[in-house]
């Protein structure tokens, strides 16, 4: 859970919220409302919205929910309008939302995967940042990225994934020089591997959702624990990192030895962890 100090740096912030129904954005939503922030939460699944409405409805914040698909540049315009139409102000962007795939390249049945991926992943994130920069900037407000490890190391069957996220990473670390002295700070968080539905509705080889996780869930880290260090660094201004320690060991090991990493790539992945 949120520390004190932590809950009290997001009490009464309008917080805008992709991703929110499920995993690390369900968790996030809930801690943010929970800390009596004004969360407007996205998503495409109306029905998940109102039962996530439903869920916090007991908590001392507010949410709003914009059904929202954030491969479509108007679509996260109109989630930026809507958000500050109904607060008068944008405080926090976390931008949580993501797509994910599992397949090795040489299968792949339908390239448009590798768009659908980009599109949500990398330019969806770009939308919502670009158009919620003119209302952070009158807050100085936090900007957050949920990226992934996987774009910062080889990740076998994830290709198209990993592309994605280290474009929306340097996406975003880009922007942070650039708005050094706006008062406006960028957090980009590199999860390892996190027990949530993503690996459900990855898509394989068809473009189809697996409708399964391929991988050992219960050796992960939990998406509550993921969301309370998100939640920390964006709420402290800090620069980000990676979640785990041998997703740092590993990003430091590719400089001297990348033939290991790559070795313990393919491992994890056969394993599932």
């Amino acid at each position: 859970m949120l520390k004190r100090k932590i809950q009290a740096i997001y009490a009464g912030k309008v917080v805008v919220l992709t991703g929110a129904t499920q995993g690390i954005g369900r968790q996030m939503c809930l801690r943010l409302a929970g800390a009596g922030a004004q969360v407007v939460m996205a998503a495409r699944n109306r029905e998940r919205l109102d039962a996530l409405t439903t869920d916090c409805s007991d908590l001392p914040g507010s949410v709003l929910a914009v059904p929202t698909d954030i491969a479509s540049e108007p679509q996260c315009r109109a989630l930026m309008e809507e958000a500050h139409r109904a607060y008068g102000r944008i405080d926090v962007l976390i931008n949580n939302a993501g797509l994910s795939m599992w397949s090795r390249v040489d299968e792949l049945e339908d390239l448009g995967l590798l768009r659908r991926i980009m599109d949500v992943n990398y330019l969806g994130s770009a939308y919502c940042s670009c158009y919620a920069l003119p209302f952070l900037k009158e807050t100085r407000g936090r900007l957050g990225l949920v990226a992934s490890l996987t774009g910062r190391i080889p990740v076998p069957t994830r290709a198209p994934y990993a592309a994605s996220k280290i474009a929306a990473a340097r996406f975003h670390e880009s922007l942070r020089v650039e708005l050094h002295g706006s008062g406006v700070s960028v957090t980009v968080t590199f999860p390892d591997w996190v027990a949530t539905t993503i690996r459900q509705n990855s898509l394989g080889s068809d473009s189809k959702p697996l409708g399964y996780s391929p991988a050992q869930e219960e050796h992960m880290m939990t998406a509550a624990a993921c969301a309370d260090i998100a939640l920390t660094d964006i709420a402290l201004r800090r620069r980000g990192r990676i979640l785990s320690l041998r997703g740092n060991a590993a990003v430091l090991i590719k400089q001297l030895w990348p033939g290991l990493v790559e070795l313990i790539a393919r491992r994890a992945i056969h394993k599932g962890k």
